[in-house]
């Protein structure tokens, strides 16, 4: 093949690669479509039962509940030490939340109640979102006794970092 045809065909070539380079790159220079309105993302860390404790509250996708809670050991052996109880099973339906965690040092808990609009005024503000209902805690001695205590708790959200707000800078 002459050296003028093989020139050809490489522009020709480049040509096309062009083309087919920044033809959908044109296409994505249209608006953006306005993301779907969702529901509230009730997600964040609450208080639990002392003053230092918390539970992590993280909502996905199709009703799933991922989280912890971390507290203050009260046995002999851990008395003071953060201990994390990991969500074994968590599940949210609109504003019907429960979680169950994971036994560490025989000790689980249990939640079942909903999300509720608290004093909060703003979003990120403390007590926006509280967690209101039953909060069973079940224990296991060292006899392999199962013992279970509820009660009725609200849970406040934290506010959320003031740094992330422009307006505080």
């Amino acid at each position: 093949m002459p050296i003028h045809g093989l020139r050809s065909n490489m522009l020709f070539a480049s040509f096309i690669l062009c083309a087919c380079i920044l033809t959908p790159a044109q296409t994505h220079n249209s608006p953006p479509r306005p993301a779907q309105p969702s529901g509230p993302d009730y997600s964040g860390m609450y208080s639990f039962l002392r003053d230092g404790e918390f539970v992590q509250v993280n909502v996905e996708k199709q009703g799933r509940v991922t989280g912890f809670v971390s507290r203050y050991g009260d046995t002999e052996s851990d008395r003071g030490v953060f201990l994390d109880h990991f969500f074994r099973q968590g599940t949210i339906d609109g504003t019907r939340l429960t979680f169950a965690t994971e036994t560490v040092h025989g000790v689980s808990y249990e939640f079942r109640g909903t999300v509720e609009r608290g004093a909060g005024k703003n979003p990120g503000d403390e007590a926006y979102y509280v967690l209101k209902g039953t909060l069973i805690e079940n224990s296991m001695d060292e006899g392999n006794k199962t013992s279970s205590h509820s009660r009725e708790v609200s849970l406040k959200i934290f506010p959320q970092d003031l740094g992330s707000n422009p307006a505080n800078k």
